[in-house]
């Protein structure tokens, strides 16, 4: 069953029509580097080992790392700054209290120079008749889910990382075992050129060129143990883990690879414009451009003052008369003659129609992205399988006569020596079109943004 790995990453997105927009990233399929220097002898396994019960899944290293990778924390943390932002762009404009005393005479006022001093307390309330606060919280509310597709797209790209230096891991382990492997096989050529040598029908010099060979496989052993501790210590940063030595851990893997569950590529295509979170957060961006469109547009008019003065006192005292007390009301507005928001109205318009450009160029790669990744998944694949159905068999059964051979006295340890190498390139090239092919079909979950390959 199909499984949307981003689904737990942030809050659900909202779906928006084509009015809305997104973006998306150019994912490169990266390779991992070499576990082991090219002249390393390698064999093939007796048998494929998965790794302890209790090792690192796949699944749970994908659990791990969205919980507790540093930069998606990070990453996170522009959600909740961008509800602040929906918060703040609801908030209604404060009240302004205005305190005024009028008409205070130089001297004093009497019934020969009449006049009195007036005091008023007056609120003054901005009043919003255009909608721009509602405007504001949409446009601020599309920005949100804008970082929220964001934050999902992060997770995406983060598991295509976690991918690499997962079967960097598993490459470096399969490694050790070939080389284990071709160890072993060594050391059994060594006991026949010995018995050989003790019976004087080859020389001692045949017995060291086997011992030089075993001696070079030894350094590679160790080199790959190497490379498998560097491997583990660039999986355990990218979870936010200790070093492997603080924190011991192994994988559960293998390298092959299940070619099931992968789609048609037109159907992977509908799914990736469907599922990948950097497309969904341009849809949404266009959308977000719709809102800051009818924002400027709005904000073409101020707000409307409202002065209301609840109390005012006439000060009759000095010309005998008593205190009056009033209230008044009146408003304040500006008249809007000229467009004052011509310019961000137009500004506004022009970045929603290159959202809309950006859009279609983003939809054109995720296309390109997605028969790309599926192209190199079915010349994997072919490689394998010609590797495993046809090279690897005859190279083999080369292998195995030359053995009998070199067993029996007819041929020397040189020439044995070279049929091997010739077998060890092939080893190695089979090997490396397992772990390609491996990191070909997970590379089809990152340009497809579902969990299509286990």
């Amino acid at each position: 069953m199909r499984r949307d790995v981003l689904a737990a990453a942030a809050d659900p997105i909202p779906r928006v029509s084509a009015d809305g927009g997104t973006e998306v990233l150019d994912i490169p399929l990266r390779q991992a580097p070499a576990a082991l220097p090219p002249g390393a002898s390698l064999e093939l396994p007796e048998i494929r080992d998965e790794g302890p019960s209790n090792g690192l899944t796949l699944e749970s290293a994908i659990a791990a790392l969205i919980d507790g990778s540093p930069a998606l924390r990070t990453k996170f943390q522009e959600i909740p700054k961008a509800t602040a932002d929906v918060l703040t762009a609801g908030l209604r404009a404060n009240p302004l209290v205005f305190a005024s005393v009028d008409d205070v005479p130089y001297g004093e006022y009497s019934p020969a120079r009449p006049g009195e001093t007036g005091y008023g307390l007056t609120v003054i309330q901005p009043v919003d008749i255009n909608q721009k606060r509602a405007y504001r919280v949409i446009a601020a509310e599309r920005a949100r889910s804008v970082t929220q597709a964001q934050y999902q797209d992060a997770v995406r790209t983060q598991i295509d990382e976690l991918y690499t230096r997962y079967i960097d891991v598993v490459a470096a382990r399969e490694a050790a075992r070939y080389v284990d492997a071709s160890v072993a096989g060594l050391r059994e050529a060594r006991e026949a050129v010995d018995r050989l040598v003790r019976m004087h029908e080859l020389s001692a010099l045949e017995l060291h060129r086997i011992d030089i060979q075993i001696e070079v496989a030894e350094l590679a052993r160790e080199e790959a143990a190497i490379a498998l501790d560097s491997a583990k210590r660039a999986l355990a940063l990218l979870l936010g883990w200790p070093p492997p030595d603080v924190h011991p851990f192994d994988i559960r893997a293998t390298v092959s690879s299940a070619l099931e569950g992968l789609p048609h590529p037109e159907e992977a295509i509908a799914l990736a414009q469907e599922s990948r979170p950097d497309l969904r957060a341009y849809h949404l961006g266009l959308a977000r451009a719709s809102a800051e469109v009818a924002l400027a547009t709005k904000e073409r008019y101020p707000d409307v003052f409202v002065l209301y003065t609840p109390w005012g006192l006439t000060d009759n005292t000095p010309t005998g008369g008593q205190d009056a007390s009033s209230w008044g009301l009146s408003g304040m507005a500006s008249v809007p003659l000229f467009n004052r928001n011509q310019g961000n109205i137009r500004r506004a318009e022009l970045s929603s129609h290159q959202a809309r450009i950006e859009l279609q160029q983003v939809r054109d790669r995720v296309e390109a992205e997605v028969r790309q990744a599926m192209q190199a998944v079915r010349t994997s694949a072919a490689r394998v399988q010609r590797l495993e159905k046809t090279i690897l068999p005859a190279s083999q059964v080369v292998r195995e006569q030359v053995l009998a051979q070199l067993k029996a006295g007819q041929i020397d340890a040189l020439v044995y020596l070279q049929a091997r190498r010739d077998y060890v390139d092939i080893v190695r090239q089979y090997r490396d079109a397992l772990i390609q092919l491996r990191r070909d079909t997970l590379h089809v979950n990152t340009v497809v943004g579902m969990r299509l390959v286990p």
